[in-house]
């Protein structure tokens, strides 16, 4: 007769997701709240938004030479956006990063899914800046809809979306179950 290995009961049959879903939790709150950091946000994230915004307004005047920039903010004659907080792709970085951080997988590939899903997500995000601006300039009725609805909701489900191709492409299967083959 052969030998069975008992299997767990109740939660422990989920332990890795509670334990996937506690560190992603806990790496998310201590990501936002960084994030609430006037320090770190006048010495990490309004850089990088002027940046996102340099970004933005020099593929904008490519497109209209009569786009300006300074600091965070994109004008035209027509229309201008200041680039702030929520704009700027950092909250989807983070919910990356977290997914990524959470998940069982080996470092080298873990590092690998940060590098290019941060490129990824802000080039997503350059797209959005881009079709937000073009929007207030040629459709200003849409800018508020596009901007709140379209374009956040893209953004975010970018992120989670190429965390959903990461874990199933590149992270590492889970291990076998003892004694299976």
């Amino acid at each position: 007769m052969a030998e069975t290995t008992p299997t767990p009961g109740g939660w422990r049959v989920y332990a890795r997701e509670i334990r996937f879903l506690a560190i992603f939790v806990a790496i998310l709150g201590g990501g936002f709240t960084l994030l609430s950091l006037n320090a770190v946000n006048d010495a990490v994230i309004v850089p990088f938004t002027a940046g996102v915004a340099r970004a933005s307004g020099a593929v904008l005047r490519a497109i209209d030479p009569a786009v300006t920039m300074e600091g965070t903010v994109i004008r035209s004659p027509a229309f201008a956006v200041n680039i702030e907080n929520g704009c700027n792709g950092v909250e989807a970085m983070i919910i990356f990063l977290a997914a990524v951080l959470a998940f069982p997988a080996r470092w080298t590939a873990r590092l690998a899914g940060l590098a290019i899903g941060v490129v990824a997500i802000q080039a997503v995000n350059l797209v959005r800046v881009v079709a937000l601006f073009l929007t207030g300039v040629h459709f200003p009725g849409f800018f508020d809809s596009s901007h709140t609805v379209v374009w956040q909701t893209v953004v975010i489900l970018a992120a989670v979306l190429l965390w959903i191709f990461w874990a199933h492409r590149f992270a590492a299967a889970p291990p076998a179950a003892a004694g299976a083959e």
